[in-house]
């Protein structure tokens, strides 16, 4: 009966509250350290996946999370956006981290290797798959398209859907930030 109880957070995104999957990572960032959850204890963590080649999704959703810092005002530094490409093949350290620039010097780009990003993808249940383009070695990666949204003490909580909306999602954050 806890879905009915008053006490619950009423979320636009989707509860994700105990869920026995996406409970972490650790991987190496755009300047090469390695990353877990633990590095960001305190704060919001949304990861996304997706890859800098990508023409929408992709720089849409990170535009997005630089607006929902701003939302946050004050609390905006208590966010921690996660870029995490399923495309180390052209994602470089150095292009990844040009490209977190492009939204803001805060957000951090996760870069697996090849034989950890299957891995990765299965933990968090996640679509990727490469797919060849018109031209020989041109390629697009078709990819799932949501967020995973940490509360601050490292726990998966929410699912955010793609084009739900910089607000929508800063309210999420923001009842996590009340209630963890």
């Amino acid at each position: 009966m806890t879905a009915c109880s008053p006490d619950k957070l009423q979320f636009k995104s989707i509860d994700l509250t105990g869920a026995d999957y996406a409970q972490g990572f650790s991987l190496a960032d755009h300047n090469g350290q390695l990353r877990t959850l633990k590095d960001f204890a305190g704060k919001i963590v949304v990861v996304f996946f997706g890859f800098t080649q990508c023409p929408d999704v992709c720089p849409t959703t990170m535009a997005e999370m630089a607006r929902i810092k701003q939302l946050l005002g004050p609390d905006g530094d208590k966010l921690q956006a996660i870029f995490l490409t399923v495309d180390p093949e052209r994602d470089t350290p150095e292009l990844l981290k040009a490209y977190m620039a492009n939204f803001d010097p805060t957000f951090l780009a996760l870069r697996p290797t090849m034989d950890q990003l299957p891995e990765v993808a299965k933990d968090f249940k996640i679509y990727y798959k490469k797919v060849e383009g018109k031209t020989p070695g041109s390629y697009a990666m078709d990819h799932s398209a949501g967020s995973y949204v940490f509360d601050g003490k490292g726990r998966v909580r929410l699912y955010s859907r793609y084009g739900a909306g910089a607000e929508a999602l800063a309210s999420d954050i923001r009842l996590l930030l009340k209630n963890t």
